[in-house]
């Protein structure tokens, strides 16, 4: 059985990046699934684009609501990591995948009833709207083979290892490469499904995920227990998983409400916008992808030097992501404003299409330096035990910044206007979040510890 890395020992910034290369290997792959996706339905039409466009808010929903279940598993975990209690971390990874199956349940259930009015909600119709059911009513289906995983490879993380989930994800992203084009097109023996086929090719890749991570889980790391916790040891598991997982759930669901809040009013402005859109948030996930990482290694290594007893090893840590996030976000300026257009064309050969889209990389990414350390503040409030303060600055950019934003942007400027207010917002957002964080460190760490 293999022990967990020590994240409480060691120069802070070199072990964030030795977590963060492997994180970003794994995120970057999952992108690069739903560009792939994106790409080969691309082939099929601008209606179909602009249909996948439409799935993307609730896609990332699930994402969202998975993400934040595992930040509070792996915040629980990790802290029982730094007090190198294993068995604590056991019976935590263990009830928190069941948990994890309740929840899968009551998402898929309410998914494949509410498929019909809410993307007419979010603006489909017509031919989109069949194109949209079409790729739901798999993709739902495939949702336990998303989530279970997602929490299980984030109890390995809290163990400090981030080169296995990263490799489990890279596993699922050949097969959906191989599968998608076979599906889509009907190569070989295989029926014709188009969009469908999408979302079929997805659905199994993802069950390879889940198959090996709970192998890991049990062999590797004896993280997997034979049976779940009952009574009041139960109830103490999900009690520490979800004080800190639900408020953390509520701070990532609101980047993909507010996005379907965006796409719709980005709808108003045609099907081949909607399509724009879609390509450039997946190229933004994209980029994005180490920021996103950083953020998301954060959370172990938070959590185990809080059960240590080093906030000033928290500090450092947090010092280090900023700078990190700062450098990449203009770096990611620079390269999308010089090849935005070429981006568009890889998707769309549709020259509105390409010429949206890169004005949505090119105007968004002015902002994603001062995004990234948002998402480092938010991520290091949950490991910290104060997930609700991750939740009101989630809350306070989207809602309170972005949408209205983009609502008056969209009035004045057009889509120019729209993007801008995704810049405007991530500045006031991130400035907020990092002093904030900073403020919060200055308490003393036993209140940490114990709230």
């Amino acid at each position: 059985m293999k022990k967990a890395v020590r994240l409480t020992e060691g120069s802070p910034g070199r072990r964030i990046l030795a977590l963060t290369g492997p994180m970003s290997v794994g995120m970057v792959g999952m992108v690069v699934f739903n560009l792939v996706d994106t790409w080969f339905v691309g082939r099929l039409g601008t209606d179909a684009l602009a249909a996948m466009g439409f799935t993307f808010p609730v896609i990332l929903l699930q994402g969202s609501i998975s993400m934040g279940l595992g930040i509070g598993t792996s915040a629980a975990v990790s802290r029982a990591f730094g007090r190198d209690d294993h068995e604590d971390a056991r019976r935590l990874t263990t009830d928190s995948l069941f948990l994890s199956v309740l929840i899968v349940i009551l998402f898929v259930v309410l998914g494949l009833l509410t498929i019909d009015p809410l993307f007419r909600v979010m603006g489909a119709d017509g031919d989109r709207l069949v194109l949209v059911k079409r790729y739901m009513k798999i993709w739902y289906l495939g949702v336990p083979f998303v989530v279970i995983p997602m929490i299980g490879n984030n109890a390995i993380r809290a163990a400090g290892n981030t080169v296995i989930p990263s490799a489990i994800m890279l596993t699922a992203i050949c097969v959906n490469l191989v599968l998608d084009p076979l599906l889509i097109f009907g190569i070989g023996p295989f029926p014709r499904m188009g969009i469908a086929g999408a979302a079929l090719a997805t659905v199994f890749a993802r069950s390879t995920t889940l198959v090996v991570s709970l192998l890991v889980l049990r062999f590797r790391f004896g993280l997997l227990a034979a049976k779940v916790s009952g009574g009041a040891r139960l109830r103490d598991s999900w009690n520490r998983i979800l004080s800190i997982g639900l408020p953390a759930a509520v701070t990532q669901t609101v980047m993909p409400l507010s996005m379907g809040v965006i796409t719709r009013i980005v709808s108003d402005h045609g099907a081949t916008a909607v399509a724009a859109l879609g390509v450039g948030t997946r190229v933004e996930m994209f980029v994005l992808s180490p920021i996103r990482a950083l953020a998301a290694v954060l959370v172990p290594f938070v959590g185990q030097n809080i059960g240590a007893g080093r906030a000033d090893r928290v500090k450092a840590g947090l010092r280090f992501g900023y700078r990190f996030s700062l450098s990449l976000g203009a770096l990611s300026f620079v390269v999308l404003l010089i090849a935005g257009r070429s981006i568009g064309r890889l998707f769309d050969p549709n020259p509105e299409v390409v010429r949206i889209a890169s004005l949505y990389m090119a105007v968004v990414s002015v902002g994603y330096g001062a995004h990234g350390i948002q998402l480092i503040s938010a991520n290091s409030f949950s490991a910290l035990g104060r997930p609700y303060h991750a939740a009101a600055l989630n809350l306070a950019r989207m809602f309170g910044l972005y949408i209205p934003m983009a609502l008056l942007g969209s009035r004045l400027f057009g889509l120019t206007g729209v993007f801008a207010g995704a810049s405007f917002s991530a500045f006031i957002a991130g400035g907020l979040g990092a002093l904030w964080v900073m403020k919060s460190l200055a308490r003393p760490l036993k209140e940490d510890l114990e709230s």
